[in-house]
């Protein structure tokens, strides 16, 4: 393993703070109690390099010597292999981590974004497109999601990678009070974000951004 060295914008507007993808990875890292650092790319400026790190002109991503990573996702499986806090060691576990990661990523996550999309814009009200986030959001991802966390502290047995990225895709619901009506979605939430490490992931990200202003 060479120096991991996590990128993110130097800046970001205060509604997003918090909320900045680098915080899955920050929160992975301080959990596995890993050696990192994190450097800056310009917000507004996005040069050949960046495009070179991440296609799309977004962050985060990892270094790792002559390794380059972007996509939450694929960097905290990539980080999963580096640390066991990180990833259940017995192959029925770490099979349940990635499709729990996988899942948070491609079922979850793929309908709360544009959810949350209308809640940050203030759209949220009785338009077709609207009913249509909602209600798929609802009956067909959360409402399947809360048996599932009624029956379990976490997805893959010990806390694990599948719990950074389950977790922050629903604390971003959570923030527009849209578990409200999933007590065991919540409480999982509050479980998760209780961790130190998390407290320390999310700390840093606020300062590291007030610090650009």
């Amino acid at each position: 393993m060479g120096e991991l060295i996590l990128t993110t914008y130097d800046w970001v507007p205060e509604t997003p703070r918090g909320y900045v993808r680098d915080i899955r990875l920050r929160w992975a890292l301080e959990e596995a109690g890993l050696p990192y650092r994190v450097e800056s790319t310009p917000f507004h400026d996005r040069g050949a390099e960046h495009f070179w790190h991440q296609p799309f002109g977004q962050t985060p991503w990892l270094t790792d010597g002559e390794i380059s990573i972007f996509e939450s996702g694929a960097i905290l499986l990539y980080l999963g292999e580096l640390s066991d806090k990180l990833m259940p060691t017995d192959p029925r576990g770490r099979s349940e981590a990635v499709e729990w990661v996988f899942a948070a990523l491609n079922s979850v996550e793929m309908a709360s974004l544009p959810w949350s999309l209308f809640m940050f814009s203030g759209n949220n009200n009785d338009t077709p497109a609207w009913k249509l986030f909602d209600g798929f959001l609802n009956q067909h991802r959360l409402k399947h999601l809360e048996p599932v966390l009624a029956g379990r502290e976490w997805l893959a047995g010990s806390f694990s990678i599948a719990d950074i990225v389950m977790a922050d895709v629903l604390r971003l619901v959570d923030r527009f009070d849209g578990l409200a009506n999933y007590s065991s979605c919540r409480d999982y939430v509050a479980r998760a974000t209780a961790r130190p490490s998390f407290g320390k992931a999310h700390a840093d990200q606020l300062a590291h951004f007030e610090a650009a202003d």
